[in-house]
């Protein structure tokens, strides 16, 4: 099974990790440090939240400011619509704020919001019995 590592610039690390802690993700200390938090999502995803200066080691050119242009959606899936507006709840609670408008599209609901970073999540249900 392969895992997946989103690795976001931000520039408050400790905010960081208080913001994705609040909704529901663990801090991995093993893989933590000054520079980094390593936060669980499920067995095979992670997100590493990393400081400027240490997203800059693995990259080529410059951080792209995350409030003034999207280069990607991160989405995760819900088990309920329920689930969706509580992980929305979370999210701007925690200091998020609404991207867009929730989502409706046939079978599928969803919502999005941004990071204190900027940095776009998507958290989308499908009604399996209605899609099929």
């Amino acid at each position: 099974m392969r895992m997946i590592f989103v690795n976001l610039p931000v520039a408050d690390l400790q905010g960081a990790t208080r913001f994705y802690t609040a909704l529901g993700f663990t801090r991995n200390p093993d893989f933590s440090d000054d520079t980094a938090s390593c936060m669980i999502v499920s067995e095979q995803i992670y997100v590493m939240l990393l400081t400027h200066e240490k997203f800059k080691g693995f990259i080529n050119g410059e951080i792209s400011d995350a409030r003034t242009s999207t280069q990607v959606l991160n989405c995760l899936s819900a088990s309920s619509r329920a689930e969706v507006d509580d992980f929305k709840k979370k999210a701007l609670a925690a200091g998020g704020s609404q991207w867009k408008p929730n989502m409706e599209f046939g079978p599928m609901y969803g919502c999005s919001f941004q990071d204190p970073d900027g940095h776009v999540w998507e958290i989308m249900y499908m009604d399996m019995g209605a899609a099929a």
